[in-house]
C-alpha cells in the first residue's frame, strides 16, 4: 500500500510518501523533513486519529451553545458517531471550561470537554 500525505505535525506541511506491506507494517517514508513526519505517516496508515471540535446546546445560558473538544485525538472512524452523540446533549448553564460533556466517548478513553465558559442568562 502506498499513500501520499501532507504532514500535519507542524506548520511546514511536508509532502510525505508512505508505503506499508500487506500487514500494515511501515516499509518506507520519504519526503518528511523530520522524525515526527515518519511517526505521523505510520499513524495515518495504521490508525488515523483526529481531534474533534463541535458545539453542544446549552439551556438557560447567555449563549445558546458551547464549544467543545476532545481532550485527545480519537480514531477517525468514530468522528461521525461522536458528532451524533453530541447532537443529543443539552447542557444546563452555567458551563465552565474543562467540564466533561461526554465521558469516554465510544469507549475510546477520551472525554469531550467544554472549551468556553457559558454564564447563566439574566432574566
Amino acid at each position: 500500500m502506498r499513500k501520499e500525505l501532507i504532514c500535519l505535525t507542524c506548520p511546514v506541511g511536508c509532502r510525505i510518501t508512505a508505503e506499508a506491506d500487506d500487514h500494515m507494517n511501515l516499509t518506507s517514508v520519504t519526503g518528511n523533513g523530520c522524525k515526527r513526519g515518519a511517526v505521523y505517516a505510520k499513524q495515518e496508515l495504521v490508525s488515523p486519529k483526529r481531534m474533534l471540535t463541535s458545539l453542544v446546546r446549552v439551556k438557560g445560558g447567555d449563549l445558546p451553545v458551547v464549544s467543545v473538544k476532545t481532550e485527545e485525538a480519537i480514531p477517525k472512524g468514530l468522528l461521525f458517531d461522536v458528532m451524533e452523540d453530541l447532537s443529543k446533549i443539552e447542557l444546563v448553564a452555567p458551563v465552565q471550561i474543562g467540564d466533561i460533556v461526554l465521558r469516554n466517548v465510544r469507549n475510546s478513553h477520551v472525554n469531550v470537554v467544554a472549551s468556553k465558559n457559558i454564564l447563566q442568562a439574566e432574566h
